[in-house]
């Protein structure tokens, strides 16, 4: 280097932040590239159960404290995000379409859509 350089104590990127960065340099030979996923089994084996309490939901355990947020309310019939529901039959909707559907179906239909969804009631 030149000797004013190194007295003036100056250090230059050996890149240029705005250099494409060749494969090459970003991953030397042998190093994988992009994200390595784990497998279920694999997280499963790394982690060490025997140190958590019984009660502390894990990957292993399916039980969990319930939500705190309140759940969706889906359309009954197209399975969008429903912000109506219909008085007369309870029905829940998505649109004014499936609104005039819900009123042209006959009641045994109606109420085979609440059972699906564990509401059926009886009509009056």
């Amino acid at each position: 280097m030149e000797p004013e350089v190194v007295e003036a104590e100056i250090v230059l990127p050996t890149r240029m932040k705005f250099k494409k960065i060749q494969m090459a340099d970003k991953y030397p030979k042998g190093q994988a590239r992009g994200r390595h996923w784990k497998h279920l089994k694999q997280i499963i084996q790394a982690e060490n159960y025997q140190n958590y309490a019984p009660n502390d939901p894990t990957y292993v355990s399916i039980e969990s404290p319930p939500s705190m947020h309140p759940c969706k309310k889906i359309c009954d019939i197209t399975g969008f995000e429903a912000p109506y529901s219909d008085p007369r039959t309870n029905l829940r909707y998505a649109n004014t379409e499936v609104f005039k559907m819900i009123r042209s179906l006959p009641n045994d239909y109606v109420q085979r859509y609440l059972a699906l969804r564990n509401a059926a009631v009886v009509l009056k």
